[in-house]
């Protein structure tokens, strides 16, 4: 017979979604729904989504890095956040979180200090004008690989919990 144990927020994987430009959020919301994770979906912005029970929308004050801060003050070593600020990749990972961007990489800390570098980089060249600072466009190809990566992400979680 199966144990039965009530599940806390201590017990289980919460996603957070950095939710004012991402392009994934109703395919990350699949996927938590799958996995009857907790949700939170942050935004300066009230946001028209249609969401379950575990959902949480969280509309922070105007500010350039409020849903930033919501998120990096929430996120512990168990949680996932999907976001393509940079800047907020690396302080999730410095909690120990797991940080997907949106086209499915996967933020480490192999590889956040190139992120951080490039970001900074990009952004200087587009201050003296030598780059323009268009980005790709999103392709149904990222959507594909966003969704694999935070599949693998939940479980691999999921496993380091034991659940």
């Amino acid at each position: 017979m199966k144990a039965h144990y009530s599940v806390t927020d201590e017990d289980q994987i919460i996603l957070y979604i950095d939710a004012d430009a991402c392009p994934v959020k109703d395919e990350a919301l699949k996927v938590s729904y799958r996995h009857k994770l907790k949700v939170y979906i942050v935004s300066n912005q009230w946001l028209r989504l249609e969401v379950g029970p575990l959902v949480q929308k969280i509309v922070v004050p105007e500010g350039a890095d409020a849903a930033d801060d919501w998120i990096a003050d929430h996120i512990t070593p168990r949680d996932i956040a999907v976001t393509a600020d940079i800047l907020l990749a690396k302080r999730c990972l410095d909690k120990g979180a797991i940080a997907i961007g949106p086209t499915g990489k996967i933020f480490s800390t192999d590889n956040i200090g190139m992120a951080v570098a490039m970001r900074d980089l990009k952004a200087h060249l587009r201050e003296t004008g030598e780059s323009k600072g268009y980005n790709p466009s999103f392709t149904k190809e990222d959507k594909s690989r966003f969704l694999n990566t935070l599949e693998t992400a939940i479980q691999a979680k999921l496993k380091e919990m034991g659940t």
